[in-house]
């Protein structure tokens, strides 16, 4: 039995949307099983190659002495002194753990402080702990909070740990429920249609169920790592990213709808103008994401096949699912909103800016480069070296108060000291050379096994500080030196040390090779070499302009000294590559109507074609990212923030006034050597 012309034309989207609703349903659950495949264990995110990296492996022959220590700290009202008494009563709280499943050892001696003012303790958990590590430290502080007449605090990075884990607990429904009411609140008010909102949404989920899926595979195969960050950033990009693609084409579909009654036609025509613009930008996003392979810091090179994984789905989503559920709705996908040959209230809008900018276009690009600049200006006061523990979680964290506690009456780097790892038969000289380190407290033999010993060094600065890490560079030249000892230094600050410089060296090696990526795909759509130089220019203007607003507004309103030493690179992996996928979006619009009207015509046009989409993907694009803020972490809500804005000022600035006044002021050449370029105005 022959299949009808009719029949076939329905039978393709039918299959396509009957497969999206089988990944749908089959791979729906897989969203929020990421966690159960990814770690919060910062010990697993080191420079690859690092010192402090080395150590942490090495440690791994004590692992019978080594362990997760909780840090337990009593204080008494600052106006008594710690009794006997109170002594033998922590001491015998602490006993009453022994036997937990989770405990490693038997906790130290409780020592006073100098000032006699609070009492300390260590509490090794077993390292291996992991959804368990909250319960764990939660049973420490009901333990400790038994002896009478004192405060009482769990800190150190059992502690830090567990209070990540509490942190990240339920990222999957929280993040992803922001997210999409952000998005359908955004679509609602823009394109006042009840279907469209719903399907793209539905295309976004799908895409993000089938990322998801991938992942899990992958990480379950140990070959890519998941932490909570990374699980986060993929939602929020696969749901930033589908949208887009999604708004990009449905409007296009909607205005080849104003010119034939045929819907099969009009998807054919709105996917042929739309295909290269999506495939382009998706791009330059996975692509930018996967030159993070080049960085030597585990977490960023975990991102970037991660993230590189949900862009590829959100496009396969965008350009598959929604053409086939567009196809069978036809012009009911906008009910209540009348699909017509007219041009609507935002085109009007559009219209009027791109007769703005084309009257005046040197005096438009000048206003709008003087205020980038003038933001720009402020971008090297954002110092990027790294936060203070007390600034890793935007609300105050048990962990956090522990740590300002123990700071106040013990050496600053007490209860995470610095671990040195030598050969056994010269710790005497280097356990000499670490103790009279500047900055050093105290040094002191932990454990000896293998021919290695190793060697815990209390700083007195406390562990997150500059001076600490100073330190830590001093006592590097003091034990390396010492003939035959091989050793090593590495502990929590030298590990925040050779993280910072590894990002620093990440940067210089990175930036570089998303912009050579961007430019190759660039010059490869656009047939040009000066529009691609010209687009990548005023993008990166963008990136820094947005990074001296951030200096500001982090410092002023949110109250943080600096950020992670992450931060730059990826607000600029993501602003780059999704502020050039704008850019795309206009100017492959611009040179299609450029060939049939001339450059300065198709300048205009296109402009008042695409304004309207592209802002409300902008609008959509940074309601995502700033979901990021529903994570009490400053790194998470840090890339928010330069994300969301960084996205509003390409749009509103860059996209809208900049660079169409530069093209029009530059006239044809700007699409040298490309037959544009050769072309009148």
């Amino acid at each position: 039995m022959r299949t009808s012309p009719r029949s076939a034309r329905w039978l393709v989207p039918a299959l396509l949307l009957a497969v999206w609703l089988g990944i749908g349903g089959s791979l729906g659950p897989y969203a929020g099983k990421l966690g159960e495949v990814s770690t919060n264990d910062q010990a697993a995110f080191l420079p690859r190659s690092a010192e402090s990296t080395r150590v942490a492996q090495a440690q791994g022959s004590f692992r019978q002495e080594e362990s997760l220590p909780a840090v337990v700290v009593w204080t008494t009202d600052g106006a008594t002194r710690v009794t006997p008494a109170e002594t033998a009563s922590a001491q015998a709280a602490l006993a009453g753990l022994a036997g937990r499943p989770w405990i490693a050892g038997s906790p130290s001696p409780v020592v006073a402080s100098r000032d006699g003012r609070a009492m300390q303790a260590v509490v090794p958990l077993n390292p291996a702990l992991g959804d368990e590590l909250p319960s764990a430290v939660a049973e420490i502080r009901e333990a400790g909070s038994r002896v009478a007449a004192t405060m009482f605090h769990v800190t150190g990075p059992a502690a830090t740990r567990a209070d990540l884990s509490e942190a990240f607990a339920g990222i999957d429904g929280l993040l992803l429920g922001v997210a999409l009411a952000a998005v359908l609140v955004i679509l609602l008010l823009v394109y006042r249609s009840v279907l469209l909102p719903l399907l793209i949404i539905m295309g976004a989920v799908f895409a993000l169920s089938l990322a998801c899926a991938i992942v899990y595979a992958l990480a379950s195969a140990d070959l890519v790592r998941v932490d909570g960050q990374v699980q986060g950033i993929l939602s929020i990009l696969v749901i930033g990213a589908a949208t887009d693609y999604a708004l990009l084409l449905t409007a296009r579909f909607r205005e080849e709808l104003g010119h034939v009654d045929d819907r099969y036609a009009a998807m054919r025509a709105a996917l042929r103008q739309s295909c290269g613009p999506v495939v382009a930008s998706a791009g330059t996003v996975a692509l930018g994401l996967l030159a993070l392979f080049l960085s030597d810091l585990t977490n960023n090179r975990a991102l970037g096949p991660v993230g590189a994984i949900g862009i590829v789905c959100a496009v396969a989503s965008a350009l598959t699912f929604l053409p086939a559920a567009l196809v069978l709705l036809g012009r009911r996908a906008y009910w209540p909103a009348h699909v017509t040959t007219s041009g609507s209230s935002a085109a009007g809008v559009w219209s009027r800016i791109a007769t703005l900018v084309s009257g005046a276009p040197r005096r438009v690009w000048a206003m709008a480069l003087a205020g980038l600049l003038a933001c720009a200006a402020f971008a090297p006061a954002l110092h990027s070296g790294g936060v203070p523990l007390d600034e890793i979680f935007v609300n105050e964290a048990p962990s956090v108060t522990g740590q300002k506690e123990l700071g106040r009456h013990f050496p600053g780097g007490a209860g995470n000291p610095a671990v040195v790892i030598a050969a056994a038969d010269r710790q005497t000289q280097v356990r000499e050379r670490a103790a009279g380190t500047q900055g050093v407290d105290s040094a002191v033999v932990r454990g000896e096994k293998d021919g290695l010993v190793r060697i815990d060094v209390v700083l007195k600065d406390p562990v997150d500080s500059a001076a600490a890490k100073r330190t830590v560079v001093r006592l590097r030249g003091a034990v390396h030196p010492v003939p035959g000892a091989g050793a090593l230094v590495g502990g929590y600050t030298a590990q925040a040390h050779d993280t910072q410089k590894t990002a620093e060296r990440d940067r210089e090696v990175i930036v570089p090779v998303v912009l050579a990526i961007i430019l190759v795909i660039l010059v490869a759509l656009l047939r040009s070499l000066v529009m691609p130089l010209l687009l990548v220019s005023t993008v990166a203007l963008n990136f820094f302009a947005t990074l001296g607003v951030s200096a500001l507004v982090f410092r002023h309103a949110f109250g943080f000294s600096g950020t992670d030493s992450s931060v730059p690179l990826y607000g600029f992996v993501f602003l780059v590559a999704l502020g050039v996928d704008y850019n795309i979006f206009l100017m492959s619009r611009v040179r299609e109507e450029s060939l049939r009207h001339g450059v300065r015509e198709g300048v205009v046009r296109g402009l008042t074609a695409t304004g309207g989409v592209i802002t409300s993907a902008g609008v959509v694009l940074a309601a995502t990212f700033a979901a990021l803020g529903v994570i009490p972490l400053a790194f998470l809500v840090q890339i928010a923030f330069i994300v969301a804005f960084g996205v509003l000022l390409d749009t509103l600035v860059v996209r809208s006034l900049l660079v169409p006044a530069l093209v029009l002021d530059i006239g044809p050449a700007a699409w040298w050597p490309g037959r544009l370029s050769r072309r009148p105005s």
